[in-house]
């Protein structure tokens, strides 16, 4: 099928896209749709987030008074 195909697209040219209103909407709406699933992650995982890069005051405390 490649075969078949292959050279048809070489052949094929120039070919311009059409961007409607439409899909300007629909690129709008991804780009929301990621930026509010990347905040939920973020959100659910900032306690881990936090204690990765966050000060651990509590095992310092603990060496000094042995």
């Amino acid at each position: 099928m490649f075969l078949l195909t292959n050279p048809l697209l070489v052949l094929a040219g120039y070919g311009a896209a059409y961007l409607d209103p439409g899909s300007g909407s629909i690129l709008i709406q991804i780009l929301i749709g990621a930026a509010a699933a990347a905040g939920l992650v973020i959100g659910s995982l900032w306690s881990r987030i936090k204690g990765i890069f966050g000060k651990k005051e509590a095992e310092n405390e603990d060496l000094s008074d042995e």
